[in-house]
């Protein structure tokens, strides 16, 4: 336990005082000379700097960078500078606000695959994958939790909160960045399965409606098809049709925020359980069992399988998750099965 030292005879300071001092932006007492290590490499001086640096405004990273007070190896850098293994980062006093210690249970989740460059969950719906916006913590901090020894840790990707499945993370920055390049060049392939309302009539079709992000007055994360939003497109292959719904496979052609949900709900086909752009009356009556289907509580949107290059073996691997149980027991209700 720290205690206040009383120097030269002085009294301690009074409690409102030391109250504002423990809440004062602390800095580092001197220079400090940081080596990067196999898991920093790789990654741009600038943003290792907005990482380590918690608290810190970007304008002040950036003026110290501009200054020439951070060397890499006893010389100036500009902030394109990626970092090397065994660099030697000088680092000046800079005023960093005092960490928020919060506490963050750790949990572990099925895992589909790991290695030392990869670790692969099946995500469950309705946990998020990071913290933010409202939530106090994800997937990313769990699985941090429970692994501290773990020197890197980070998501290749994310899904929506209420969509389950396949998951990729990165144990390695060098297996982040090349997955991160796979993703770019369209070289990774994700395919979802997702129920939607409606008589779809194709076996496969193509969407390609531009997207643009958008927040509520609320300050939601929201999606709309715009005209000068970001070229978008889905393939929706049909798997099975019911008397109301329809099974489809959604491959993502590029990705972009909620575009599944998106594209199906401005083609006119509202995901199942989809609290966002799907049919508010239909998720409603969806709670309680009726005639012909069963009762269903979530949104029938599931990340089923991923390819992908891996970043060091580079052989082509494929990870599958299969559909949970609550999915599966509804769409045996669809057809009619007791399970």
């Amino acid at each position: 336990m720290k205690h206040l030292a009383i120097n030269n005879g002085r009294v301690p300071q009074k409690q409102a005082e030391i109250d504002t001092l423990r809440q004062t932006p602390q800095a580092p007492a001197s220079v400090q000379l940081l080596t990067i290590s196999e898991e920093e490499a790789g990654q741009r001086i600038d943003n290792f700097l907005l990482r380590i640096c918690k608290g810190v405004p970007k304008s002040h990273i950036y003026r110290v960078l501009r200054s020439g007070e951070v060397r890499v190896n006893k010389g100036r850098i500009d902030q394109l500078y990626r970092l090397q293994i065994g660099d030697v980062v000088r680092l000046p006093p800079i005023r960093m606000a005092e960490k928020t210690v919060q506490h963050v249970p750790g949990a572990e989740f099925v895992i589909l695959f790991e290695d030392n460059y990869l670790l692969v969950v099946d995500k469950p719906a309705g946990v998020a994958v990071h913290g933010g916006s409202g939530v106090s913590y994800g997937v990313i901090e769990q699985l941090r939790a429970s692994r501290p020894d773990a020197k890197f840790l980070e998501l290749v990707h994310r899904l929506d909160r209420d969509t389950s499945g396949v998951l990729l993370l990165a144990k390695k920055r060098s297996a982040l960045v090349n997955l991160h390049e796979q993703m770019r060049d369209g070289v990774t392939d994700k395919r979802y399965l997702t129920l939607v309302y409606g008589d779809w009539k194709n076996a496969r079709q193509h969407i390609k409606l531009p997207l643009h992000k958008y927040n509520t007055p609320e300050g939601e994360r929201r999606v709309r098809v715009q005209a000068d939003g970001m070229a978008s497109h889905t393939v929706f292959s049909l798997k099975k049709k019911y008397e109301q719904f329809a099974l489809l496979e959604a491959e993502l052609k590029t990705g972009r925020t909620h575009q599944i949900r998106v594209h199906l709900s401005a083609s006119g086909f509202a995901i199942a359980g989809d609290d966002k752009y799907g049919d508010f009356s239909l998720n409603r009556a969806l709670l309680k069992p009726a005639e012909g289907r069963g009762a269903f509580k979530r949104m029938f949107l599931h990340a089923h399988q991923i390819t992908f290059i891996h970043p060091e073996t580079k052989l082509a691997m494929t990870l599958n998750s299969v559909l949970p149980p609550e999915c599966v027991t509804f769409l045996a209700s669809l057809s009619g099965i007791k399970i």
